[in-house]
């Protein structure tokens, strides 16, 4: 249990709980489910149904937009997961929320990290769900495939945007992880590892929560004010 106390004792560290909850953006929230695999960890992630209507057949972690239902953030992703995935609420052992994500919809995504066996067997909503992999979670911060991908954010300043090419054998393809999903994944990588990745990221990861906390609320800043001036 050495890699999951580890895992555990990083993350809580980095435990934002509702500091952002309130900002007046609309909520989604996505699960991180960590598992420990031969010693390792890995992440558990999904691929979106070709008939959505919001990004097809992307790589994503199991999630959406929040419900009125929903206690918060964690709520809605433990919610999601079990719609999408058939995870039970009670099979995971949530550590925390980490710094949100803002999507190219503005919104506000929480990411929610927590254990689960690596006995889960997914039954994927095939509504919303296509596919159901796995990924060492080092692969992201040195992973065998990887670009960096130019993007212009909202505010019109261009950003770089990981992209990475991860061949699964167990399902003898590969699958591209790119956009928020990445950047939640090298940054879970970046907190639980304490490593420097083999690519540039945009953290001083010398202090690593600050500049975190810092470059969201940089981010959040730019798209308030695209806001207000649009009114």
């Amino acid at each position: 249990q050495g890699v999951k106390e580890i895992a555990r004792r990083r993350l809580r560290k980095f435990d934002v709980g509702d500091k952002f909850s309130r900002l007046p953006l609309p909520k989604a929230a996505v699960l991180l489910p960590l598992m420990v695999r031969g010693g390792r960890l890995h992440l558990l992630l999904t691929v979106r149904s070709v008939q959505l209507r919001r990004s097809p057949g992307q790589v994503c972690f199991p999630g959406g937009k929040s419900e009125a239902s929903d206690k918060d953030e964690i709520g809605t992703a433990l919610r999601e997961a079990k719609e999408e995935v058939g995870l039970q609420p009670e099979k995971v052992e949530v550590i925390c929320r980490l710094v949100p994500g803002i999507d190219k919809m503005n919104h506000l995504v929480t990411p929610v990290v927590g254990f689960i066996e690596d006995t889960f067997q997914a039954t994927p909503n095939p509504d919303e769900v296509s596919e159901v992999f796995v990924v060492p979670l080092e692969y992201f911060i040195k992973p065998l495939k990887y670009k960096a991908l130019s993007y212009k954010t909202s505010s019109g300043s261009l950003t770089p945007m990981h992209c990475f090419i991860y061949d699964d054998q167990e399902h003898k393809k590969s699958f591209k992880i790119w956009g928020l999903t990445a950047h939640f994944a090298v940054f879970l990588a970046l907190v639980i590892f304490g490593e420097r990745p083999t690519f540039e990221v945009d953290y001083d990861l010398d202090n690593l929560i600050s500049s975190s906390e810092n470059n969201f609320i940089n981010l959040y800043a730019s798209i308030y004010e695209r806001k207000k001036s649009n009114l």
